[in-house]
């Protein structure tokens, strides 16, 4: 079953079934897009539901129904599932969603778990998944290269000094 990810309305529309209670969902990758949801709609209940049951005596209510309450979520993306097909028992789904809290627009970048009990979808844990470090790709200046700034000077004796 395809999932509405671009469309917010369409999204809620095809999850809010599944945070309600009235069906389950039916892969890591659906179960994730519902949780998206339930953090929209403020659906804490839900998204402790949806968690392991190993980890969910560790999942802090209040912090997620505050964040819930302050964020504005703008946006779902899915970048990958692994597994998580009819026959798998676990599953893994990369997602970005996005923002605003606070006028500032963020990015949350994820790789979760999800593991079937009992023919049943649940939330294990997820990882956030950084941007790789930025890294100088020019070439590297000597301490007594001519520096790159045109003053004539030895680099360790202008910009390098200040370094």
């Amino acid at each position: 079953m395809e999932i509405p990810y671009a469309d917010e309305k369409a999204l809620d529309a095809h999850c809010m079934p599944i945070t309600r209670g009235e069906r389950q969902a039916s892969s890591p990758a659906e179960l994730m897009a519902s949780r998206y949801v339930a953090y929209r709609i403020g659906a804490i209940d839900y998204l402790v539901d949806s968690n392991d049951p190993k980890t969910r005596d560790d999942i802090d209510q209040a912090a997620a129904k505050d964040w819930s309450e302050r964020a504005t979520f703008t946006g779902l993306e899915i970048v990958n599932t692994e597994q998580g097909g009819p026959q798998d028992e676990t599953g893994e789904v990369e997602f970005i969603a996005r923002y605003t809290m606070k006028g500032a627009q963020h990015v949350h970048h994820e790789r979760s778990q999800f593991r079937r009990i009992e023919g049943r979808w649940y939330f294990v844990s997820g990882d956030r998944v950084s941007a790789p470090p930025v890294r100088n790709v020019g070439p590297k200046i000597g301490r007594n290269d001519p520096c790159p700034c045109g003053s004539g000077k030895k680099y360790k004796k202008c910009c390098g000094a200040r370094a």
